[in-house]
């Protein structure tokens, strides 16, 4: 075990990062030293210290504690994100590849249509028309994220249909929607975890971005990407406002992108019996 970890240092390092990330944040009331709202107006932009790691931003606020605080609301969206887009997309793209004929052309065709948008401006789009709220960034979010796990579930199905174990399946009068349930999702489930892993840390981007736009989370609540477009005034007398909360969106993309190469090397079949005739 330990040695196929020092094989994957790339799977410890990304593991790692998260890990810390989603910690800080899920106990962020408990390990934050300050209320995130709690305003100190006279001792504003104030730069890091002992009794403030991270400084204070424009408003006295600890820099720290909404840095957690904002963590959650990350992390909170990337999950519904990627189980929401995941769930919508693996039923497209399952009954796309299973039915094939005109169920599959009708289907891809619609998500060509949603291909045809860029999916950052779709997104600003449906936000700035529905309001900025977090239940309208995680729904703009999940209309232009399940088009990729319906592509990628449609192609491993078409690939796995044809396999013996699933024709021997049919040629026993087993039901195709035991076939596909049972014989052919679970099979495809390693490629989602590792589409998932990537889907996530591409929410948490989205997001951030989101809120920078002022399109996203709304104020008092604390959200990564709001509060660089808050520090970005003051990147010469306090840049630690924004320099903050960008390293924590470097280290929780990165941490996520680095599971997610590393679930591909180690998911691989092929790769995987390389190691082995080499070990």
């Amino acid at each position: 075990m330990m040695g196929a970890l020092r094989r994957r240092p790339m799977l410890v390092l990304g593991v790692l990062l998260v890990l810390s990330v989603s910690t800080m944040s899920l106990l962020a009331p408990w390990l934050a030293p300050d209320d995130p709202t709690e305003q100190l107006l006279d001792r504003r932009l104030e730069g890091p210290s002992g009794e403030h790691p991270l400084g204070l931003d424009e408003l006295g606020r600890d820099v720290l504690s909404r840095l957690m605080f904002g963590g959650r609301i990350s992390m909170f969206v990337g999950l519904i994100v990627v189980t929401m887009a995941g769930l919508v997309g693996t039923m497209v793209g399952a009954l796309a590849g299973f039915l094939g004929g005109r169920t599959d052309a009708l289907l891809m065709r619609i998500s060509d249509v949603f291909m045809a948008f860029p999916g950052i401006l779709l997104a600003i789009a449906l936000v700035a028309v529905l309001g900025p709220a977090l239940r309208h960034v995680v729904l703009a979010l999940v209309v232009i994220g399940w088009v990729g796990y319906a592509r990628l579930v449609r192609g491993q199905v078409l690939q796995i249909r044809e396999q013996e174990f699933v024709v021997a399946a049919r040629s026993m009068g087993v039901p195709g929607r035991t076939i596909l349930l049972r014989h052919i999702l679970p099979n495809v489930l390693p490629t989602l975890t590792v589409q998932a892993s990537l889907g996530m840390a591409g929410a948490i981007l989205a997001e951030a971005g989101l809120s920078f736009l002022g399109l996203g989370i709304q104020p008092p609540t604390p959200s990564w990407g709001a509060m660089i477009d808050a520090g970005r005034s003051h990147l010469l007398d306090a840049p630690h406002l924004a320099i903050a909360p960008g390293i924590a969106i470097l280290v929780t993309v990165m941490g996520l992108n680095f599971l997610g190469d590393a679930l591909v090397d180690a998911l691989n079949p092929r790769l995987h019996d390389r190691e082995i005739r080499r070990f």
